[in-house]
């Protein structure tokens, strides 16, 4: 009887140790179409029986995109080959599946690998296709760039930023942390920054910030991200606490990066336009304490001076703006500008000329950096500086009149 007792617990541990997939699971597995699949696994999810089986639905997913991938992908290499064999034979291909196709097997791929890590009905860990997910998706992803690029030039902004931003999430995924990233190193940042500006488009705001802080790793991209990323932050203000949101976000961008003239420029901005002076000059200052041929800092340095009407104190700023950076035309006609005031304010003639001599020598520094007054208009104030220094008849005037 003990024997009987004996096999009959073998025969029930067996059954159960080998028992097969749940009919939850069979059908999914059984099927051949994507979208079939995806939806039984979006309805069985609770009826299966554990993570095991979690992720080999998951998994049965990635296989299922991955063959719409590799049948669109096959097709493209054939249309290559024949081209190089000067043949005129294309086969068409479907696009906008083969994108579709690569976002779902990332989508279900991270599904997968969150079950996988989990333990099974044994209580062990013991990950079946994560590796082998990863690796067969990363060799796949590029074509979201290109198609991306292409969806661009035809005006499917949701597409771009469909494909765009697959491709940009999925680098900064862990899941594939183990793939090597040097190769897109070179367009990352390229691409992160024009998904930013898709997802802003789309008023996807936090989407977009992400993206921005990506391009922000890659030095060509970094100005770029910035001035953008702040261009999207302010274009939210609606409120003074929108706007003191915006300047303590300000601040913590300025504190981590001090040097950073983008930065410093829009804080000063803020300041200014909410005539917070004293904020305004503080931060100025400190920066130019630390930085003191910082060229931003110069240059508005001199302009709240010319907001002031003080000709003398915008001068002062505006030369050491100038020297610091010597190809702004912006710079050289308000310096220009309060030359000239300082030359008609003058006690006595000759401190006067002097004066309009400078004025007229930093006019004509605008005039020859920007000849067209596409950043600065620089004309009139020329023409009064040669009208103050040599009359309205002498030739110098005369050609100035014509340029103003």
């Amino acid at each position: 009887m003990k024997k009987l007792m004996m096999m009959a617990m073998m025969f029930v541990a067996s059954t159960t140790a080998f028992a097969g997939d749940s009919d939850a699971l069979k059908a999914i597995m059984k099927s051949k179409d994507y979208a079939e699949a995806a939806q039984l696994l979006k309805q069985n999810l609770a009826q299966l029986a554990d993570n095991a089986e979690k992720a080999k639905a998951y998994n049965k997913l990635v296989d299922l995109a991955m063959a719409k991938v590799t049948n669109e992908t096959g097709t493209i290499a054939e249309n290559q080959l024949s081209a190089q064999m000067g043949s005129d034979k294309v086969k068409p291909y479907d696009t906008l599946g083969l994108a579709n196709s690569i976002c779902d097997a990332i989508e279900n791929a991270i599904e997968c690998n969150k079950y996988d890590q989990l333990p099974n009905a044994k209580g062990k860990v013991s990950p079946k296709f994560s590796e082998k997910n990863a690796e067969r998706i990363w060799t796949v992803r590029p074509n979201l760039v290109n198609i991306g690029q292409s969806e661009a030039q035809k005006g499917n902004d949701a597409g771009v930023l469909k494909y765009w931003g697959a491709f940009v999430d999925s680098a900064e995924e862990p899941f594939f942390a183990a793939m090597d990233h040097n190769a897109e190193k070179e367009y990352i940042g390229q691409v992160a920054f024009f998904a930013g500006r898709y997802a802003f488009q789309a008023q996807q705001i936090e989407r977009a910030n992400k993206y921005f802080e990506v391009a922000k790793r890659d030095p060509q991209q970094k100005a770029d991200a910035i001035n953008f990323q702040l261009y999207a932050m302010r274009s939210l203000l609606k409120t003074r606490e929108d706007s003191l949101s915006y300047v303590n976000q300000l601040k913590q961008m300025y504190e981590q990066e001090p040097e950073n003239d983008v930065v410093l420029d829009g804080l000063n901005s803020m300041y200014e336009g909410m005539k917070d002076k004293a904020a305004q000059t503080a931060l100025l200052d400190s920066h130019l304490a630390k930085f003191p041929n910082s060229f931003t800092a110069l240059a508005n340095k001199g302009l709240m001076a010319v907001n002031d009407n003080n000709a003398e104190e915008g001068a002062k700023w505006l030369r050491k703006a100038s020297e610091a950076k010597p190809d702004n035309p912006v710079v050289w006609t308000y310096l220009g500008a309060c030359l000239s005031v300082l030359a008609a304010n003058a006690a006595d003639n000759a401190t006067g000329m002097k004066f309009y001599d400078e004025a007229i020598a930093a006019f004509d520094k605008a005039k020859e950096l920007d000849p067209t007054k596409a950043q600065a208009n620089w004309g009139y104030n020329r023409y009064q500086a040669y009208y103050g220094r040599y009359g309205a008849d002498d030739p110098k005037t005369k050609a100035a009149e014509a340029d103003k």
